[in-house]
């Protein structure tokens, strides 16, 4: 019987632990180890892409600050420029651009914004003068003139300015551009 309790406990003693929680605990490792990864990554991805969203928009309202400095009047105050002025929505244009290799399109819709209703009706009678005045714009334009955001907005004023010209009053403030597709 001593042989046998001695058995006994060589037997437990020498029987290792069971090897389960250590699995456990490297698999729950390497778990938090690749969504801690995975988590960093789109973070990173996130804030890279807010940086380049507050440097356009940065550069956004450094051209809206440069184009409300260059509508005031004498003084430095603000004109009559601060007040909405009216809308006038144009059909969309459809144009080939100047590009020679390539055929390429731009489909844009313009609303306009005018100082007043009356200016609006001199508009709305001069619609094939306007719409001739901003195709032959737009057809000069090329992929690269109109692709980038300084580009959009020369273009916008541009028109600004052709829409002006046709007016007996210029009284357009400013052009919208409410679609803008290039293909």
């Amino acid at each position: 019987m001593a042989d046998a309790a001695a058995a006994d406990e060589k037997a437990s003693v020498a029987a290792p632990a069971p090897a389960f929680p250590i699995k456990l605990l490297i698999i729950v490792s390497v778990a938090a180890l690749v969504f801690g990864v995975g988590g960093a990554m789109v973070a990173v991805k996130f804030l890279d892409g807010s940086d380049k969203s507050s440097e356009t928009s940065e550069e956004h309202k450094s051209e809206v600050a440069v184009k409300s400095e260059s509508h005031s009047g004498p003084g430095g105050k603000q004109s009559k420029a601060t007040a909405p002025g009216v809308m006038v929505d144009l059909d969309p244009f459809i144009v080939n651009l100047a590009d020679t290799p390539e055929v390429r399109y731009l489909k844009l819709t313009i609303k306009l914004e005018v100082e007043n209703e009356a200016v609006s009706a001199d508009l709305s009678a001069r619609v094939p003068q306007v719409r001739d005045a901003v195709l032959v714009l737009l057809s000069s334009k090329d992929v690269n003139a109109v692709r980038t955001t300084q580009g959009k907005f020369q273009l916008r004023d541009e028109i600004t300015q052709r829409v002006n010209g046709l007016l007996t009053k210029p009284g357009v403030r400013s052009a919208y551009f409410t679609d803008f597709v290039v293909q």
